[in-house]
């Protein structure tokens, strides 16, 4: 917390400190045994005993407590401290794997003790002082600074120094080892580390402390008192913690911060005990004084001379004087230091300590230490090098007389320079403390140097400065060979730095130039460039000439003139100085290389050829790698490596044996067991690789490439390496490390290209070879392959895991673990290029075989006999802490592996085969996951902070394994992932049972590890910390979790899991949204999985019943009540940030917080900034558009993203094919161009992965909402929330997408969702309207405000237009929500009770205008303000495009023409010309649809369409001013071409192919919905059309004679479905509405025509009586039953609407035949005759009749059907119409006590509507009755149609039978059988021309008579009174009152008549 600087961290950290004061007071001590307790833990087994934090006491196994007392015995702590470390351990255990509690709770005590020693360190390191700041507010440091004053006051340093003295590793290991406390080999790792460490920073909190401020003299004693005790480690050097204590004594005689002007100079002056303690000073100086050795000489020679050091410069301070006894004595005090062999200890002691240069403030004080004492004694410094002058002149003389050395030399001057050298030399901060050395001579204006003091070249450098640079030179002026080599290795130190390095270069330039005031007058210093090089050409000479020829043994016998020991010594010191500068300084490897009379290059290659010994040759080759690092050197240097032949790659003819290299390492290396010259090759070759790989190398001489020296690599180096003999153990790993270094780099520089795969040839020497492939493609065909170059890195890195398992520390374990890296850097790159490699490889067909790395990899191991290539790799996890780049490589093969379903499978057996092996693996995975260092760092990590890097690297190793699970997961199981999750692998994964780790001995899996990151601060208010720290990791982890969710197989126990033991989703939902303004995308995605994993889970509780689960997650979702979840922390709940008032609808109080899933929609941006086009100067834009899409690839995300490393290797390439001087100029303008391109193109991939971050988001926002509104239980959400919530919702989306700069890509997901929302919206208001049947005008319109749906309605048509012309699939749904929309509007049905026609009219105008109507005008309104725009967007639609948005807008234009009763629409539609062209697209679809009729169809799309058009026309047509539009457009023209019509399917033929589904209808189906909407327009259009009513006649007419045979065939139809009856219904509606007088006369043709015309329409007639006698009689019955038995589950509505159809067909025949009888004459006695006078009605009700109904022989169809029928007929309707008006009474009384019915009752009406057996019990009570009131209002108006037609057949058939009757009774002249030929047949056929008379040929007087009695018996009374009853109850309501009794009166009168 203090480190993010939050804001209350200061007051808690206050009461933490007050609270654990007495643990620092006492600090270490154990809490003491007592009897008491022993007692009660003794009890614990059988009373219990209270645990802290749990409620009630406790009982604890026997075991256990055996365990504790054991744990009190070996700590010394009291029992209950005891027994609380042991249960801390059982519950840590699965963190643990491997370990029991006991050991688990060793590691607690030692850890806890650390933490309370780090938190004492960090608590001293934060106060205030004089060397360090961490950069704090004020008011904690002075907290911090009180707190430590009063520790420090009750003897903190006293116990510290104890604490430290008694620590011991050692000794603690033996307690425990006593008591079996110790476990596996990692277990004592960590313990001694613990215990080191705890140690240490116990030294680190006193150092740090003296570092601040000065301890008090009785500490200062203390302190020295306990150093005088400290011995050294093995090797001379202090160990870390006493090193610590040394340096804090040190910093406690420091006073050198008094010289720095610091602003706080005076307090801290005042503050020193020394300048204010006299008695400090003394007791201080008596001590360091006394002669008693200590145990360390040295040691105290160095604390004597920095309080030599401290008096000196008091002495020159005014507080000073006072102590002038003291400060004299400094001289003697130094004198005596030197004596102690102050330097060499120094260096030793001090440098030699490893952590020495880990910590900078040790540095910075050593470094004071020795400027100071050069800079304040400078006699001393003097009389140092006179004394070692002195002894050199003794030590030559010596030489001279081959004497022994005289025994009195002193090294101290040696010692003072080699300690400089070795001190500056290392300089792991960077801190080129080495400056302070230089003094600038002359005014440094170079750019790149910016140091200590360099800024300001003309000031003058301070005092101190000039003394040290002063101190350089002198020394370095005649030089005494003994001074030589310890001079040069401090100039190598001082070197040490970019500027220190130039100074240096510099020194040794100008020492060789002749001075004029050079007192030798000789041509210079030995220690400069002229004078080494000089000498190094020397020895050239010399030894060149030893060099007769190769074959020559020279190698067996040195030669005599050799170099001597001491030259050797003095010629690598200078090598190594030279080294240091050309490493650090660009400008000296230039200026010395291109030195023309030094050649220092060729010099050193032609050394390398000469005999001189090993360590010298590697020496040079190291000099030379570092001249390589330039690139423009290293191509010069291969060619010269190649010509001087240091590696012989040319065999000269008639040679023997090799040279070079190759020799040395075989012959004189190996038998010296050293190998620094293989060494320095490695690193010269390393070197020269990664500047430049000269292809042509060699060339003319032998097939030119990089191949000699792979090969020596490879076969000399590194295959034989492991079998060799080494006298240092490291060096095996060196020599290993160095050369994989070398293949790694060749390997990570290869990209494969076609041409590696053809055979290419160069001449060489007049004949053909096969040329060399790049280094690179040779490293990955060996890997490629089962070679001994894979054996050996798989072995190496087995060898590796086994050595780290050891856990011991032995030589050369560094770089073992480098080449390890190595290696597994090398198998990575090779996965990684494997797939292009083996693609080209078969594209070019070349005879070379490889094998996948990831087949070979599941090779058996030579060693092991196992296949465990992969699980020795996997095994690196388990080392991560150790080892973050082993475990992050690992990591990344593992990903790369994985990707490979057939080995998954393979690796889950291999995991889990031997159990061990197994934890390690899982423990492994679950370490890496769970690291706590781990951070999101920027992608180019600076290498300057290591533990930034470590960090990111493990962050990098997390982000790899959870892509590996995310891989895995979408594989078949048994996969990695699900071993990894902890799932069952060996049994179906669905039984897995998940629990927390620890549970039935469950092991902590990776999932474990996942949810405790994401758990991580879920409990306070900012929210999950890993959404926050690292984003990327947070979203790839949801996406595990939402993977497992979603999976079917893992979905049930990992919901169970989430939902019981974690309270998952609950915990992460409450903090959305995650708003990351630095990653927006990582956020988005996190959100989207997050909300998909949230719709599951709603969805399976749900479905399950849970309600409190799926109430809760509702209620988080969607309330706008504040929760007071927060408000424990005693902080306040989440309104203040979060209210806002949304839109002027919502009056919104202040407690209104804004509704969580609204919040998440504010954290999608809908605007997205798109890069803009780049401006280019040099390159055409078409072509690297072109390029750039070329680079682009579906990365794993799936997302499209451009390749930008490729794409600027071809940008390069192209560049730097450029020839000719202009390009070499325009060069810098055209890589800025190429960086330009390179900076848009990320942007484009960022604008990409934005976008599809965002639709991502936004998908799962409406899945989530969707989910919530369909699956959540209905009454979860009272309904005028549910409005509310979607109105919400409806206006934000609105408003997000219509703003201006709202994304495209977006839109059709805001459609999809606006659609849905709407459509639950228009649900919601209906259910709702259902429920409370009675409306109240006043408030609008249910819960929801008229007032906020038009406010919906506008945004929605707002949407349309801005869609505008593309976009045309997204209106589609906006359609949808529009119908949706105005549906609210529609009424819904009502029951027909018959009564309402008593009304009067001017009541029905009168009456208040109801919510329907009110709402759609309103609505209407709205969309006539759009306008002209809206119109044209719908109508073009409707015209063309996508089918589905045709079908949708038409549905649309429907919908509005239906409520425009102004006609606008209809009108524009008609102007526009739109309706014409839909009118003649008809002809279009011809032919489309007669493809439907084969038996398989391709699409029923084509249908679709034409039944919308058809309802569109007929919608248009129900208008007269619409209807005659259409016929205007030619409607019925373009119908009478459409040849569809004719053709019928075969009913039959087509039984076998029908859809098992039921989804596609069978091919007469398929025809009945083309042709009955045809039928039903011209039914439309047939009564719209009043006044040129001929006129539409006619065209029908025409329509059905065209397709008259057609027709024919319908009316004829056999079988009598109820598809059937409805076309016959339809047909003989239209057949009797075309009946018209003058029909034909509108249709001008030819008398033949209109004799033809004449013929069809006669057959219509005789069809359609025919058709009466089949449907009059007991046919109707027959029919219904046959429906029951053929479907019985619909059977209910299917005879209902079966009878209304064959009522229908009765109704229109009877209209028909009146219609004919009405046409051929106002009277009687010249009308027609239809029916023939027999009054027998049709025989036989019982079935067992054989009359025309039944057997239709050929005759019934000539025979005019007689008039019995009629009657039969009218007898019929009469009854059925009491049993329908029975019917109708009774469902109307059950609809107005629907509460009262019995629940059967209900369940029955239901069961019509709802399909599915058993459909009924699923349904909730208020559904139910909703239901059954729907049923009964269907019932009822169905019984009502069918009394209307009822009445009506009964009204046409008194009609008819009147007609003909009066005919027969009154005007029909019998005609006597006996004469043929009567004049009175001719009467008969000239009045009946047309033969209409239906073959009635004669009547004779018999039929009359037969008739008359016939009719007077089946009229009979009962008959009359109940047709008067029909009209009593009936026809009164209606218009044609008595008209039923007046005939009924008539025909009465009729058959009364006496005979004439």
């Amino acid at each position: 917390a203090v480190l993010r600087r939050q804001p209350e961290s200061v007051h808690l950290l206050d009461l933490q400190l007050k609270k654990h004061k007495p643990h620092f007071l006492s600090l270490y001590k154990n809490p003491p045994k007592s009897a008491e307790q022993r007692e009660k833990v003794r009890k614990a087994s059988t009373e219990g005993i209270a645990i802290q934090g749990q409620q009630g006491s406790r009982l604890l196994p026997e075991q256990l407590l055996s365990e504790a007392f054991i744990l009190s015995d070996l700590f010394d702590i009291g029992e209950l401290a005891a027994l609380e470390l042991l249960l801390a351990g059982e519950q840590q255990q699965p963190h643990f794997p491997g370990l029991t509690r006991g050991l688990v709770a060793v590691l607690l005590y030692w850890d806890g003790k650390l933490c309370l020693a780090n938190s004492l360190r960090t608590l001293i390191q934060s106060r205030h002082g004089k060397t360090f700041t961490l950069d704090l507010s004020g008011e904690l440091v002075a907290l911090t600074t009180h707190f430590t004053d009063e520790l420090m006051n009750q003897g903190l340093t006293k116990r510290l120094l104890t604490l430290v003295s008694e620590i011991n590793v050692t000794r603690e290991f033996e307690r425990l080892q006593k008591e079996r406390g110790l476990g596996n080999e990692k277990h004592r790792k960590e313990v001694s580390d613990l215990i080191k460490e705890s140690r240490q920073a116990l030294a680190d909190s006193l150092f740090s402390w003296t570092c601040q401020s000065p301890l008090s003299k009785d500490d200062t004693l203390a302190l020295i008192g306990h150093l005088e005790t400290v011995t050294a480690q093995a090797d001379g050097s202090l160990d870390s913690v006493n090193l610590a204590l040394v340096m804090a004594l040190l910093y406690c005689l420091d006073v050198s911060f008094v010289e720095q002007g610091t602003e706080d100079r005076e307090d801290l002056i005042q503050a020193l005990p020394m300048l204010t303690e006299r008695q400090y000073v003394s007791a201080v100086h008596s001590r360091l004084m006394d002669g008693q050795p200590w145990k360390l000489p040295g040691l105290q020679a160095v604390c004597r001379l920095a309080w030599a050091l401290s008096l000196r410069v008091l002495s020159q301070l005014p507080q000073g004087c006072a102590l002038v006894e003291f400060t004299e004595a400094d001289e003697a005090l130094a004198d005596q230091a030197l004596l102690g062999d102050v330097f060499l200890f120094m260096k030793e002691g001090i440098l030699g300590c490893e952590s020495f240069a880990q910590e900078e403030f040790y540095i910075r004080r050593l470094h004071s230490l020795i400027t100071d004492f050069l800079a304040l004694m400078p006699m001393k410094v003097k009389q140092l090098r006179n004394r070692a002058d002195e002894d050199a002149r003794l030590v030559h003389m010596s030489l001279q007389m081959d004497s022994e050395l005289p025994s009195s030399l002193r090294k101290d001057l040696d010692h003072l320079m080699i300690l400089i050298g070795e001190f500056y030399s290392k300089d792991s901060f960077g801190l080129e403390l080495g400056l302070e050395f230089w003094c600038p001579t002359e005014s440094l204006q170079h750019t790149s140097l910016q140091g200590s003091y360099l800024g300001m070249a003309l000031q003058r450098p301070p005092h101190k400065q000039v003394v040290l640079s002063k101190f350089v030179r002198q020394m370095g002026d005649l030089l005494p060979a003994t001074l030589y080599i310890p001079y040069l290795r401090m100039l190598k130190g001082l070197a040490n730095g970019p500027q220190c390095a130039h100074y240096s270069f510099s020194l040794l330039k100008t020492n060789g130039a002749t001075h004029s005031d050079n007192i030798q007058g000789v041509s210079g210093s030995p220690v400069s460039w002229e004078h080494f090089f000089h000498s190094l050409m020397l020895y050239h000479e010399n030894l060149r000439r030893d060099f007769p020829n190769p074959d020559a043994a020279h190698y067996r016998h040195p030669p005599l003139r050799g170099i001597t020991q001491r030259e050797l010594d003095g010629l690598t010191s200078f090598l190594q100085l030279l080294t240091t500068i050309i490493t650090w300084s660009e400008n000296a490897r230039l200026a010395l290389c291109e030195h023309p009379q030094w050649t220092p290059v060729v010099v050193m290659l032609g050394l390398l050829q000469c005999s001189i010994p090993p360590i010298l040759k590697a020496e040079l080759l190291h000099c030379l790698a570092a001249f390589g690092k330039s690139p423009e050197i290293a191509a010069s240097l291969w060619q010269s490596l190649e010509y001087t032949q240091i590696l012989q790659t040319v065999r000269a003819p008639g040679q023997r044996q090799a040279a070079g290299i190759e020799v040395e390492l075989s012959e004189i290396e190996s038998s010296c067991e050293e190998y620094p010259l293989t060494r320095g090759f490695c690193h010269l070759i390393s070197t020269l690789v990664e500047s430049s790989l000269p292809v042509n190398l060699g060339a003319g001489l032998r097939v030119p490439g990089f191949q000699p020296y792979l090969n020596f690599l490879r076969d000399s180096v590194f295959l034989p390496f492991p079998t060799r003999a080494y006298r240092r153990p490291a060096e095996k790993w060196e020599v290993a490390d160095a050369v994989l270094e070398v293949f790694h780099k060749l390997l990570r520089d290869y990209e494969p290209q076609p041409s590696d795969f053809v055979q290419e040839m160069v001449e060489l020497q007049g004949e053909q070879v096969t040329a060399h492939k790049p280094p690179g493609h040779s490293i990955m065909f060996h890997l490629l392959n089962d070679s001994p170059m894979l054996a050996l890195c798989l072995s190496l890195l087995e060898e590796g895991v086994r050595q780290l398992d050891t856990y011991a520390p032995f030589p050369g374990k560094k770089l073992l673990e480098s080449a390890v890296l190595h290696c597994l850097c090398l198998l990575d790159l090779a996965l990684q290029k494997e797939v292009v490699f083996m693609d080209l490889l078969r594209e070019s067909q070349a005879s070379m075989l490889v094998s996948p790395l990831e087949q070979l990899l599941q090779g058996v191991s030579p060693q092991t006999r196992r296949a465990d290539h992969i699980v020795n790799i996997a095994r690196y996890l388990y080392h991560s802490s150790s080892n973050p780049e082993a475990a992050f490589q690992s990591a990344k093969i593992l990903r790369r592996i994985a990707n490979y379903p057939n080995i998954q499978t393979r690796l889950v057996g291999d995991f889990t085969h031997d159990q061990s092996v197994s934890d390690k693996l899982m423990a492994g995975f679950v370490e890496c996951l769970d690291s706590e260092e781990a951070e999101e760092g920027t992608e180019n990590g600076d290498d300057s902070q290591p533990q930034k890097n470590v960090a990111r690297i493990r962050h990098e190793t997390q982000i790899h394994m959870l892509n590996l699970l995310i891989t895995s997961l979408e594989l078949k199981t048994p996969n990695l992932a699900l071993y990894l999750l902890g799932y069952e692998v060996k049994k179906p994964v669905s039984s897995t049972n998940l629990q927390d780790p620890g549970v039935l001995g469950c092991p902590r899996s990776c999932l474990h590890a996942i949810l405790s990151l994401l758990q991580r601060g879920t409990e306070k208010r900012s929210g999950p910390v890993l959404t926050q720290q690292a984003p990327h990791l947070a979203e790839l982890c949801y996406q595990v979790i939402y993977q497992l969710c979603a999976c079917p197989d893992t979905s049930g126990p990992t919901m169970r899991y989430l939902r019981t033991s974690q309270d998952f989703l609950f915990s992460h939902l409450q903090h959305l949204p995650f708003i990351l303004p630095s990653n927006q995308i990582a956020a988005l995605s996190q959100m989207s999985w997050l909300m998909k994993t949230a719709a599951i889970e709603l969805r399976v509780t749900s479905l399950n019943r849970q309600r409190s689960h799926t109430q809760r997650l509702v209620s988080l979702l969607l309330d706008d009540q504040p929760h007071t979840q927060h408000t424990a922390d005693g902080e306040s709940g989440m309104e203040e940030e979060t209210r806002s008032v949304s839109g002027f609808l919502h009056f919104d109080t202040v407690s209104k917080v804004r509704r969580k899933l609204l919040s998440v929609l504010d954290a999608i941006d809908f605007s997205q900034d798109m890069p803009e086009l780049l401006q280019l100067d040099f390159f055409e834009r078409a072509q690297i558009e072109q390029v750039i899409s070329n680079c682009e690839h579906v990365n794993e995300q799936g997302h499209t993203v451009c390749n930008v490393k490729l794409l600027h290797r071809v940008l390069v390439a192209e560049v730097n094919a450029l020839q000719g001087m202009a390009a070499i100029g325009q060069r810098p303008l055209l890589m800025e161009e190429v960086n330009s391109i390179l900076q848009q193109v990320v942007e484009r991939n960022r604008v990409r992965r934005s976008l599809s971050a965002k639709r991502h988001a936004l998908r799962s926002w409406r899945s989530l909402v969707e989910t919530l509104l369909t699956t959540c239980p209905a009454d979860l959400i009272p309904a005028d929330d549910r409005q509310l919530i979607i109105r919400d919702l409806l206006l934000d989306l609105h408003d997000k997408v219509l703003s201006e700069d709202a994304a495209g890509e977006l839109m059709p997901i805001v459609a999809g969702a606006v659609f849905t929302l709407t459509a639950h919206l228009s649900q919601s208001v209906l259910s709702e309207q259902q429920q409370g049947a009675g409306l109240e005008v006043s408030s609008g319109f249910a819960s929801i405000a008229n007032s906020a749906l038009h406010l919906i309605l506008r945004k929605l048509l707002d949407f349309i237009l801005c869609t505008g012309g593309g976009y045309q699939r997204l209106r589609a749904h906006l359609y949808g929500s529009l119908l949706y929309y105005l549906q609210i509007a529609q009424k819904p049905e009502e029951p027909d009770t018959l009564q309402t026609a008593g009304k009067a009219m001017w009541e029905r105008l009168t009456a208040p205008e109801d919510g329907f109507s009110k709402l759609q005008r309103e609505n209407l309104a709205i969309i006539e303000s759009y306008g002209r725009a809206l119109m044209e967007v719908v109508c073009r639609d409707a015209c063309d495009g996508h089918e589905i948005s045709r079908m949708l807008a038409l549905a649309v234009l429907d919908r509005i023409l239906s409520i425009d009763r102004q006609n606008q629409w209809l009108v524009y539609l008609c102007n526009s010309g739109y309706l014409r062209s839909l009118v003649e697209s008809l002809r279009q679809d011809d032919a489309a649809l007669q493809s439907l009729l084969t038996p398989q169809p391709p699409l029923l799309k084509p249908l679709y369409i034409y039944e919308s058009k058809m309802a569109l026309l007929t919608r248009v047509a129900k208008t007269g001013q619409g209807a005659v539009e259409l016929l205007r457009c030619g409607l019925v023209a373009q119908l009478i071409e459409c040849q569809v019509f004719d053709m019928v399917p075969d009913s039959d033929a087509h039984r076998v192919m029908r859809d098992p589904s039921g989804f596609i209808p069978s091919p007469m189906d398929r025809y009945r919905q083309i042709l009955l909407p045809t039928l039903r327009l011209f039914q439309v259009i047939l009564t719209s059309t009043t006044m040129n009513h001929q006129q539409g006649a006619a065209q029908v007419l025409q329509w059905l004679i065209v397709h008259a045979d057609t027709i024919q065939s319908l009316l004829r139809c056999q079988e009598l479905s109820m598809g059937a009856l409805q076309e016959l219904s339809l047909l003989t509606g239209i057949i009797s509405k075309t009946a018209l007088p003058d029909c034909m006369n509108v249709v001008h043709v030819n008398s033949a025509a209109i004799m033809e015309f004449q013929g069809h329409i006669n057959r219509f007639q005789r069809l359609c009586l025919s058709l009466l006698g089949r449907l009059a009689g007991s046919e109707q019955e027959r029919l219904l039953k046959q429906a029951e038995v053929a479907a019985p589950g619909d059977s209910a509505e299917r005879r209902e609407e079966m009878e209304v159809a064959m009522q229908q067909v009765r109704a229109n025949i009877m209209e028909y035949c009146q219609t004919l009888l009405l046409q051929s004459s106002a009277q009687a006695q010249f009308s027609i005759c239809l029916f023939s006078p027999s009054g027998s009605e049709p025989a036989g009700r019982d079935g067992g009749r054989t009359d025309l109904s039944s057997t239709l022989p050929s005759m019934a169809y000539s025979r005019a059907p007689s008039l019995g029928l009629v009657l039969y007929l009218l007898k019929n309707s009469a009854a059925d119409f009491f049993r329908f008006h029975q019917s109708h009474r009774q469902s109307l009384g059950k609809l107005q006590s629907l509460d009262q019915l019995p629940p059967e009752e209900l369940k029955e009406l239901c069961q019509g509507l709802v399909s599915g057996p058993g459909g009924v019990e699923k349904i909730s009570s208020v559904q139910r009755s909703l239901l059954a009131k729907r049923r009964l209002v269907q019932l009822i108006n169905n019984r009502a149609k069918l009394l209307a037609l009822c009445s009506y057949v009964i009204e046409t058939c008194l009609f008819v039978l009147w007609r003909h009757l009066e005919y027969y009774l009154l005007h029909c002249t019998p005609t006597d059988p006996k004469d043929s030929l009567m004049p009175g047949a001719s009467l008969y056929r000239s009045r009946l021309t047309d033969g209409r008379c239906l073959g009635l040929s004669r009547v004779s007087q018999q039929d009359l008579d037969l008739l008359k009695s016939d009719m007077a018996a089946g009229f009979g009374e009962a008959l009359q009174r109940k047709l008067l009853e029909v009209e009593g109850l009936y026809s009164q309501v209606r218009s044609r009152y008595t008209f039923i009794q007046a005939l009924v009166r008539r025909i009465r009168g009729l058959l009364r008549q006496p005979k004439s």
